[in-house]
């Protein structure tokens, strides 16, 4: 209407010269100012965005397959595994599914009951992720404060279409009878967590390097990732022992998996029983940190370890151990859960002040067990409520104690996240393969075989399963930051 008042008075510039000349300028200027404020807001707040014994066995049958391609170059090629992908989980990408979560019948749990929303990000200069903080919130959505809720649209794939499944996690194939552990979505109060998109996430991570570093939990993540992605392309396996690399050409992004137990440095004592090493708390393992500069983002697991028997040092000296009938554990005052947290201190503060890091570093916080009596197999959904597990509580505590400290001292450019799925995960009771830890389970009558009884892992997870979850808030992570 203002350009049309504009001609119109142009129109009649022989009779009123003056006078139009200075309107036109007004509207001119008007117009000018219009759209600047339209396209400020509009870059302000862009379109809305969905958003111990067991250890150890676990990772002497596993490793990756790394008897089988520990040197030279394995390449794996998936044209033969059929692709995850349907019109209903496109849809279910794109929001179109996400009143079918709200509509299930099945049991929920968690804190609030509120309708699913779709997430806008706040401006750029008021949410709360612009630095290094606490837990990760975007807006006013708290990823971390929810509910489990039922969807029917199933897993992002199976254990079929995946052919990097280590077989202890595959709990379908090792003879597991229910299948809805596999259908259930965390649910914020505040927003929804759309369906992990394989395509935007490789897009998104174009030319990057994802590592997931630490113990077997961070390859249990590792590999939750890879099905996923796989379900979309084949990626190249290169690497050795050291470093395990899965590399996707379309994009050139890669997922990188390093092994270290304890995040810091351990070394062999010849004088402790077998399978004891002396920890350095104060010394993060070289294992990973020379590598350090070459990622992009970095998951960091670990905790675990420190329930098993090892003798911790500082400066050389020794300080206290994880030994049972020990002369050190009565010479010496600092137990495992102090040890931890010192160890967290070194590992987050070398990240932190790495003169050639930049990249953004994601503390996952401790992956909640579930045994009660050594057992877990009996649970088919989640728990109504959370059952006390002090230890989880404390482990959970040191690291994060640890990582608001290392926050501050952050000086080379680089991020610090706390991706805090403890409380969430506490809940997810019947996500681990319990007595499913091997094909011969389906051999088992109860909990034995040929008359022995089997010891079970409530400790990792089946895949598919719960641990998915953990990629898709991953992905919702780094869609802000990258």
């Amino acid at each position: 209407m203002e350009i049309a008042l504009s001609k119109k008075f142009l129109c009649a510039c022989t009779v009123h010269r003056s006078l139009v000349s200075s309107v036109g300028i007004m509207v001119l200027f008007l117009i000018t100012a219009s759209w600047f404020l339209v396209s400020s807001r509009s870059s302000t707040f862009p379109l809305s965005v969905k958003v111990a014994e067991d250890i150890q066995n676990t990772e002497n049958t596993t490793k990756m397959g790394s008897g089988n391609h520990s040197d030279g170059q394995l390449i794996l090629d998936a044209r033969d595994i059929p692709f995850a992908e349907s019109k209903k989980s496109r849809k279910a990408e794109a929001g179109e599914d996400s009143n079918s979560l709200e509509s299930s019948t099945k049991t929920v749990t968690g804190r609030l009951d509120s309708s699913i929303s779709i997430w806008a990000p706040a401006s750029p200069n008021t949410s709360s992720h612009s630095s290094n903080s606490g837990k990760t919130k975007f807006g006013d959505c708290d990823l971390y404060h929810g509910k489990w809720i039922y969807d029917p649209t199933g897993p992002l794939y199976t254990n079929i279409t995946c052919p990097v499944l280590t077989q202890s996690q595959n709990c379908q194939g090792n003879g597991r009878p229910d299948k809805d552990y596999e259908n259930w979505r965390w649910k914020p109060d505040q927003c929804n967590i759309p369906r992990f998109d394989a395509r935007k996430f490789l897009e998104m991570m174009k030319g990057k390097i994802l590592a997931f570093i630490g113990d077997s939990v961070a390859r249990n993540q590792m590999e939750s990732m890879l099905c996923i992605l796989w379900q979309v392309e084949a990626p190249r396996m290169r690497g050795n022992r050291r470093m395990h690399r899965w590399h996707f050409r379309s994009t050139s992004t890669t997922i990188v998996r390093i092994w270290s137990s304890w995040l810091v440095y351990k070394s062999a004592d010849k004088l402790a029983p077998r399978g004891i090493v002396k920890v350095h708390l104060d010394k993060p393992d070289e294992a990973f940190f020379e590598f350090l500069p070459m990622f992009d983002v970095v998951v960091l697991s670990s905790g675990h370890w420190f329930s098993k028997g090892s003798i911790y040092l500082l400066n050389g000296e020794i300080v206290g151990s994880q030994l049972r009938h020990s002369d050190r554990d009565r010479r010496n005052h600092i137990n495992s859960m102090i040890a931890y947290n010192i160890a967290m201190d070194t590992v987050l503060t070398a990240i932190a002040t790495h003169p050639n890091y930049t990249g953004i570093t994601i503390l996952r916080t401790y992956s909640p067990d579930h045994y009660k009596e050594g057992s877990c197999s009996n649970n088919v959904e989640p728990a109504k409520k959370l059952s006390g597990n002090g230890h989880t509580v404390m482990m959970h505590d040191k690291q994060v104690e640890s990582f608001k400290e290392a926050v501050k001292k952050v000086s080379n450019g680089s991020k610090l996240r706390l991706m805090d799925i403890t409380e969430v995960f506490g809940y997810r009771h019947d996500g681990h393969p319990g007595r499913y830890r091997s094909p011969d389970a389906k051999n088992l009558v109860g909990r034995h075989l040929d008359g022995r009884t089997q010891s079970e892992d409530c400790l990792h997870w089946c895949m598919p399963g719960p641990i998915d979850i953990w990629n898709e808030i991953l992905f919702e992570i780094l869609k802000r930051e990258l």
